[in-house]
């Protein structure tokens, strides 16, 4: 990517959001009308059944309908096959983000390849229980890509489209989307940038359900790093089984004066497990070898 000003396709998923999302339609459009560069705004519209659509419509959107609601994550990943811009942007429709920050979000290429809105508070619905599943969701996904991540799953970001475009079909359609947006950059060995920013209180209901979409953030952490990076999920379970295969050994050796069977199957368990770490991550260097030799 040049020094030049990149194009841009904004994003914005958007199901059942009339109340809201023609204040943060006129917010992008007035934040970028400087921009010196050309620009798209695109609102997925996900089966809404209220006046969503036309709202967009009015406010000059290029509008993309599903006909059926199918997840947040279905509507980005449609967003980023529309776009045309260089770079994606994508904002919520809800009143949350400060979309009037976009353009600061934009400084950042072409030295980075994401940019994320690290939200300074969580305001939303439950927020003792969301604050404390997500700092934990935080704390599960630094410690398996090593980097330190603010906020894994805010919905203000920028991104180069044609890296993203390459990795649509790890993403899945649920709300942690875009938590997959994040960790595929990082594991990837991409440069990803956090920026603090404001949150605000949503305008209408919540569609997160917290038990249901924090277990799915969960499994989401777990197998992009089983993906990307399988060595730092089984290694440890594999030195953990070996390891107390040896000490049960010894502990039997020295009481009974035989190994039980139950030493024989730790030992054995925690052998294979390293075997297996060891060929997913020569299977999956040299995946990722492929995918970065892609045009």
């Amino acid at each position: 990517m040049s020094d030049a000003p990149a194009t841009v396709s904004i994003v914005v998923p958007a199901y059942n959001e009339a109340a809201s999302i023609a204040a943060d339609l006129t917010q992008i459009r007035e934040a970028m009308a400087a921009y010196p560069a050309w620009w798209e705004l695109i609102v997925v519209d996900d089966g809404s059944t209220d006046e969503t659509a036309r709202i967009a419509e009015s406010a000059g959107a290029t509008v993309i309908r599903h006909a059926a609601n199918q997840g947040t994550g279905a509507a980005r990943k449609t967003g980023v096959r529309q776009a045309r811009g260089e770079i994606v942007v994508m904002t919520d429709a809800d009143g949350t983000y400060p979309n009037d920050q976009i353009p600061a979000l934009l400084r950042h290429f072409p030295a980075c390849d994401q940019v994320i809105g690290a939200r300074v508070v969580e305001r939303g619905t439950l927020r003792p229980l969301r604050a404390f599943a997500k700092a934990l969701l935080r704390l599960l996904a630094s410690a398996l890509t090593g980097t330190r991540i603010p906020d894994p799953n805010s919905g203000l970001r920028a991104f180069r489209r044609d890296v993203m475009a390459r990795h649509l079909y790890l993403i899945n359609d649920g709300f942690s989307s875009v938590s997959s947006m994040t960790l595929i950059f990082i594991m990837a060995g991409y440069r990803v940038d956090f920026v603090p920013i404001d949150y605000f209180r949503r305008v209408g209901r919540s569609k997160f359900r917290p038990i249901r979409d924090t277990y799915r953030y969960f499994l989401t952490i777990v197998r992009l790093a089983a993906y990307f990076r399988p060595l730092q999920v089984f290694m440890p379970i594999a030195l953990g089984m070996t390891g107390l295969g040896l000490l049960k050994s010894l502990v039997d050796l020295l009481v009974f004066r035989t190994l039980q069977e139950s030493d024989i199957i730790l030992l054995l368990g925690g052998i294979i497990m390293g075997v297996v770490a060891i060929l997913a991550d020569t299977l999956a260097l040299h995946r990722q070898h492929d995918v970065d030799r892609r045009p």
